[in-house]
């Protein structure tokens, strides 16, 4: 995909003077540095001191380190799996290679690569994985519970590969500062794991060619920070790994002013990334995950260090992390809402690990649980390293200020988030929250007044996920668009406009009328009431309630204004079956060996059809993870609208 002009334009129109200012002094540098590159300094007595505690490792759960264990083996025969595409070649990697398309990024300066054109480079997620080196601490974590330095000595062979074929500043890995910044998170973690090692001080502190990857890691990340409306996810990354490098790393002049920057970038990004209940403002799960991982491990190496760390930020977490309790289902699984990549701040663990749980634990290893948190029974190698660095006050849970919520919340008025739970684990996100976060709101989807629900974990009304990001526009299009989410499309639009693959030019404006939950607990009828004035011309409204003693979910949406057409779609997940006949729909599916159902009485005013992974154009598709979809059922009801238009739907569970 190359950005046209006109993306450009569009793009300028949602930046302030300041950022257009930062971004300029950028293109400066970047002009500058094409030609001479700033001087590494020479450093000399380095010591690595950012070493575990004695005792961590041999108190890893050992189920979770078989995992883990078993997972390194796989990494070591060479196989692996990032978005949907099965990798066998990880013995001798070729760092600029998309297997999915067969294309390699070209090589020169970084900033001349067009690393959003899948014709020129190639798919950009799938070659920048690798280079994240989390598979790298895995090993790194796997010769730290064996003592096995085979995996260690894997590990040293591929970090001094990849430092030759990546000279700073020259290809595709130096291109995006998220990039970096978990890459150095990675690196400070794999010199920790490998501490044992006899090999380790001659692969990173006493080795020429790893300080000066380091150091211009670091210089690159002071030099070009994500800015203004660009300021979301990747600016936590950027500090968090900035940060940690400069504690662990902390071995050149300029170490304790990048340490300092990054700790106040960090107290600032997260307290502006987070609403005041604790839910991620990009309002996309997954980034609430990858911000409160990287957080979290910012806060150990902090301490590990000895550096104070401002009340706000174990705020911030604390209210991350309770805002996460509340939202999960009885499975531990949080909303599908808005993009998710799959991104991690720090893998140590195996495949089959829940990373929900696992964030969960942390959290009570470091906060504290309250009463009313999901139990968590899993198990995860990451908890206990972490919980292991953290200053013993705060896994007492004592964060100055912090109000703690005595009962699970169910409605985020901040957020425009309210779950309604019912019954046999009836789960109902609502969604009547701003359409994202910043100008841009890079990770939203035009999904306002969409429903998802779920029963004893299982997707029943689902949310189709993301999919892909670059290189197939017509299918970020449609993950990402109205009629892919349970909502209401008026006039064949999108609630908001889109700019670009990341860019929306008009966001539509939604506003909470009612949200009762009560019943949740009472028994009683539990209501939520939203509407959003996207369509312009029209204002759609829904209402939805929970119905505890029938086990009914009544949806009733309302369109007020001008006639059109209207298409109103309920996705089923991948494990439900859709027997369709007229307006009514029996759904089936089955739970641990037992069979499932439930009625979908549709509106009768409108016609409906089934719909099943479809291409032309794209409809009935669901996405389990970034860069893999199978066809699921949508059915959709078309008809037309006029005056103040009704259409009731009804879902009834059986048993």
């Amino acid at each position: 995909m190359t950005m046209s002009a006109g993306w450009y334009l569009r793009r300028l129109s949602r930046m302030g003077p300041a950022e257009v200012g930062g971004r300029v002094g950028d293109a400066v540098r970047r002009r500058r540095w094409r030609s001479e590159l700033p001087d590494c300094p020479r450093v000399t007595g380095a010591r690595f001191t950012a070493v575990l505690p004695a005792g961590t490792v041999a108190g890893l759960p050992p189920d979770a380190v078989k995992r883990l264990v078993a997972e390194a083996d796989r990494l070591m025969a060479g196989h692996a799996e990032y978005f949907g595409v099965d990798r066998d070649d990880l013995a001798d990697p070729d760092w600029w290679y998309d297997p999915k398309t067969g294309r390699r990024a070209p090589w020169g300066y970084a900033f001349d690569v067009p690393y959003r054109n899948e014709e020129a480079v190639g798919d950009v997620k799938q070659i920048w994985e690798l280079s994240r080196h989390q598979y790298l601490t895995v090993l790194a974590a796997a010769y730290a519970v064996t003592g096995d330095e085979r995996y260690a000595e894997r590990v040293a062979k591929h970090l001094r590969l990849w430092w030759a074929a990546n000279a700073p500043l020259r290809g595709v890995h130096w291109v995006s500062g998220i990039e970096l910044g978990i890459r150095l998170l990675s690196w400070v973690w794999v010199r920790r794991l490998l501490d044992g090692w006899p090999g380790a001080p001659g692969l990173f502190e006493e080795n020429p060619v790893a300080l000066k990857q380091i150091w211009y890691h670091q210089r690159w990340l002071a030099a070009f920070p994500s800015r203004g409306s660009s300021a979301n996810n990747h600016v936590i990354a950027e500090a968090a790994g900035q940060f940690a490098a400069a504690c662990a790393f902390g071995w050149f002049p300029s170490s304790a002013r990048w340490r300092a920057d990054a700790m106040r970038s960090l107290e600032r990004h997260l307290r502006s990334n987070t609403f005041g209940s604790g839910l991620n403002r990009e309002l996309a799960t997954e980034y609430h995950g990858l911000v409160l991982e990287l957080g979290l491990a910012a806060v150990a190496e902090a301490d590990a260090a000895g550096v104070a760390v401002p009340p706000s930020v174990r705020l911030v977490l604390l209210r991350m992390t309770d805002a996460l309790a509340a939202i999960v289902d009885g499975r531990l699984r949080p909303p599908r809402q808005g993009d998710a990549d799959d991104g991690h701040g720090l893998v140590v663990d195996g495949t089959g690990t829940d990373r929900w749980g696992s964030l969960l634990a942390t959290g009570e290893a470091v906060f504290g649980r309250l009463d009313w948190w999901p139990a968590v029974s899993g198990t995860d190698v990451r908890t206990p390293l972490l919980a292991s660095l953290v200053r013993p006050y705060g896994k007492g849970g004592a964060v100055p200020d912090a109000k703690r919520p005595a009962t699970r919340p169910a409605h985020f008025a901040d957020a425009g988030m309210t779950i309604l739970r019912g019954p046999g684990e009836i789960w109902c996100r609502c969604d009547g929250g701003p359409h994202g976060f910043l100008s841009i709101a890079a990770h939203a989807h035009a999904d306002a007044l969409s429903v998802e629900v779920r029963h004893d974990g299982v997707d029943v009304l689902a949310d189709p996920g993301t999919f892909c990001y670059h290189g197939q526009p017509e299918w970020r299009q449609y993950f990402r668009s109205t009629l892919g989410h349970n909502t209401l499309q008026w006039d064949g639009g999108d609630q908001s406009v889109s700019g670009g693959p990341f860019l929306w030019t008009r966001q539509a404006r939604t506003r909470v009328l009612v949200a009762d939950a009560s019943g949740d607990a009472d028994g009683g009828t539990s209501r939520w009431c939203a509407e959003h004035d996207g369509y312009q011309r029209v204002v759609h409204r829904r209402r939805v309630e929970l119905e505890p003693g029938s086990r009914e979910l009544r949806v009733v949406d309302e369109v007020r204004g001008d006639q059109g057409a209207v298409r109103l779609a309920f996705h089923l997940g991948p494990a439900v079956s859709a027997d369709l006949t007229g307006n009514r729909a029996v759904l089936t599916w089955s739970r641990d060996g037992e069979d499932r159902s439930a009625v979908l009485d549709l509106p009768a005013e409108l016609s409906w059809r089934a719909h099943r992974g479809e291409t032309r154009p794209p409809l009935g598709w669901y996405s389990p993870g970034f860069g893999r979809k199978e066809p699921a059922t949508t059915l959709v009801g078309t008809g037309f609208a006029a005056g103040a238009a009704g259409f009731t739907t009804v879902l009834g569970f059986h048993g």
